[in-house]
């Protein structure tokens, strides 16, 4: 199936070229086919004009009605008629701007030898003048024409390869959502029996502290199970204080740290309120976290703090780990992007579909310098 898959992409990319190649060629011989018609257009209207001259001069009065209507009926090709013995120049279809001084001038019969071979005009075998003529108008547009169409056929086909991405970004995304409630479905089973189990042994001579600690992580692990089963579903969103589901989470993590890990909180004392879902927020945060405890190798300063202002709530996680460098800022929340040799590349991820999708704020790396740490940034729109 992927063989057949891999046939089907490299044969459509083949045709591609193939219908590409066919469409420039055959282009380019239209175009040339253009450029041979203007020529002989232009040396009959050359023929037209050397009778005009040789009637002039032999005081012929009478001029042909055809060869007037030659000359009268070009009015596309650009020309410039110079006269050898008056050293003059006629300028016919030309802008007159584009002819006003004889530097100009000069310009356009160096332009115009380039794209064709000037026509003579001799009188009695003598030279009399010389026409420089260019592309007309209809011409210089077909000139840029292969230049369009292979600009629509590279959108074309970006379209197509940004559809198949976005698609299979949407099947990992429902992917991921289905393993996440699967996961929260299998743990469900353990953990009521681990609920039953802590009733059975408060009754029992166990130390209560022992079952305390128990409910507490029986707490989080049904806690845990929410946030999976919430995933790939919209969350519902209350308001509730930053600072004390910040402290909740907070006290968590440093009471189920390694004590290498030295936890500082910088928070105002007035409460600050704001719409989200605790569990995912926290969840928010532990990813942080984690990931400021991986950077620094389990040993360094975690610190977070919080500000806000007329409009915002500003949550800052900092660590003293080996940083990031420019290129990463964004990467870093690329699913399956990750600096870690066992790491899936989701955490950050997740990380910032929580609080941009969910929440409607924004995340991202405020600071990072090498082998000194790294501050990210959490921006919430607050309530009141």
């Amino acid at each position: 199936m992927f063989r057949n898959k891999s046939l089907s992409r490299w044969g459509f990319i083949l045709a591609s070229l193939i219908v590409i190649s066919l469409i420039l060629w055959n282009t380019f011989i239209f175009f040339n086919q253009l450029k041979e018609n203007e020529r002989a257009k232009m040396e009959i209207w050359a023929a037209a004009y050397q009778e005009l001259q040789q009637k002039s001069t032999t005081d012929d009065p009478t001029v042909g009605e055809l060869v007037l209507s030659v000359i009268q009926s070009n009015t596309s090709t650009p020309m410039i008629l110079y006269t050898l013995k008056e050293k003059t120049y006629t300028e016919r279809n030309i802008d007159s701007l584009k002819v006003n001084t004889l530097e100009k001038k000069q310009e356009l019969i160096k332009q115009y030898s380039s794209e064709y071979t000037p026509i003579e005009i001799r009188n009695e075998g003598k030279l009399y003048s010389t026409i420089y003529y260019g592309n007309s108008p209809i011409i210089n547009k077909l000139k840029y024409y292969p230049a369009f169409l292979i600009l629509i056929i590279f959108l074309f086909i970006l379209a197509i390869y940004l559809f198949y991405k976005t698609s299979k970004a949407a099947e990992q995304n429902k992917l991921w959502a289905g393993m996440a409630k699967e996961t929260a479905h299998q743990i469900g089973t353990p953990l009521s029996s681990l609920v039953g189990w802590t009733e059975i042994l408060k009754s029992e001579n166990v130390n209560q502290e022992y079952v305390l600690e128990m409910e507490k992580d029986i707490s989080r692990l049904e806690m845990i199970t929410d946030r999976f089963s919430k995933i790939g579903s919209v969350p519902k969103l209350e308001q509730h204080d930053l600072i004390e589901e910040t402290k909740h989470t907070f006290q968590y993590l440093q009471k189920r740290t390694s004590k290498l890990i030295d936890f500082q909180l910088n928070i105002p004392e007035k409460p600050i309120y704001v719409q989200l879902n605790p569990q995912l927020f926290s969840w928010t945060i532990e990813n942080l976290v984690k990931n400021g405890i991986d950077a620094m190798k389990g040993k360094g300063t975690i610190t977070i703090s919080l500000e806000t202002n007329s409009k915002f709530a500003f949550i800052r996680i900092s660590d003293t780990g080996k940083g990031l460098t420019k290129s990463e800022f964004r990467r870093i929340f690329t699913p399956g992007y990750t600096t870690k040799k066992r790491g899936w590349g989701l955490g950050l991820s997740l990380a910032k579909r929580i609080i941009e999708e969910y929440h409607n704020g924004k995340i991202r790396v405020i600071k990072s310098i090498p082998n000194q740490g790294t501050t990210m940034e959490i921006a919430l729109k607050t309530t009141v």
